[in-house]
């Protein structure tokens, strides 16, 4: 089992300065984490200076970036919004590449009211597909999540609802992209997760281990003490022969506290299924 995080309680600490990306990782390493992941709201630009100075800064404590999370808008009713929005998906993995990260995580976009099911679906696909040709090109993969609502959007995820989600997998399935299954995400819109899971198990690479304090409602808690039934996906993944990697997506707002409690929590929940 590979454990690495995406440190959600961190980001104002990070954006404001008060921690920087390595102070990040050596908490990370301090905590028996085996590598670190990062939201592109957290790298403040994108020149070789900077990245080197990054890339070093995370090295020095002997760890490396597992997944870069991005927030792209590929729904928007606009036609020269949606082509920067892949524009701006090309300079994330660009950077992914630069920063030596695996996987980059992408969206399909936001529940505008003015696009149709119909619409979205069909230009997530076509966005999805141009990028994966970029992607490959750098050797990082394009992981497509089952996500609810990014603070830096207006709107719902577009293909959070399940059926939309999984129409969309079933239209990616000639491509490389592949899936990173949050834990939390589906029960968020009410469904159970494992069902969910079952249908695109076989392109899962990543799990993104998040627990909810509610059905229905995004409620961030510290991961174990929610309703995700976390032992019992992690039991049907090792029936599966998963042997990706867990990413943790620490939420709880508790700070360094959280992140330790949620990493025995992962640890032992995994020990045990």
């Amino acid at each position: 089992m590979k454990l690495s995080c995406l440190p959600v309680s961190f980001y104002n600490d990070i954006q404001n300065g008060d921690m920087s990306i390595g102070r990040w990782a050596s908490i990370a390493r301090q905590e028996g984490l085996d590598a670190i992941d990062l939201s592109v709201i957290l790298i403040s630009n994108h020149t070789s200076k900077y990245l080197n100075y990054l890339k070093n800064d995370i090295s020095s404590e002997g760890m490396s970036v597992t997944m870069i999370t991005t927030y792209p808008d590929f729904t928007h009713p606009d036609r020269q919004r949606r082509e920067r929005e892949i524009e701006y998906t090309r300079y994330d993995i660009a950077i992914s590449a630069e920063l030596g990260a695996k996987y980059l995580r992408i969206l399909a976009g936001q529940a505008h009211p003015n696009t149709s099911v119909e619409s979205g679906i069909s230009l997530v696909v076509d966005s999805f597909k141009q990028l994966d040709e970029v992607a490959s090109r750098h050797n990082v993969k394009l992981l497509f999540e089952n996500h609810s609502k990014p603070s830096v959007w207006q709107y719902n995820d577009f293909s959070h609802p399940t059926d939309i989600f999984l129409e969309i997998f079933e239209k990616l399935k000639d491509t490389d992209i592949g899936i990173n299954f949050d834990t939390g995400n589906t029960l968020v819109y009410g469904d159970d997760p494992l069902p969910v899971m079952e249908q695109v198990i076989e392109r899962i690479e990543t799990i993104h281990v998040a627990d909810t304090a509610q059905r229905g409602k995004l409620a961030p808690v510290v991961i174990g003490e929610g309703i995700v039934p976390i032992e019992n996906i992690f039991t049907r993944l090792k029936e599966h022969g998963f042997d990706g990697w867990l990413c943790i997506e620490e939420a709880s707002g508790k700070g360094r506290a959280g992140l330790s409690a949620a990493i025995q929590a992962v640890k032992s929940k995994w020990s045990s299924a």
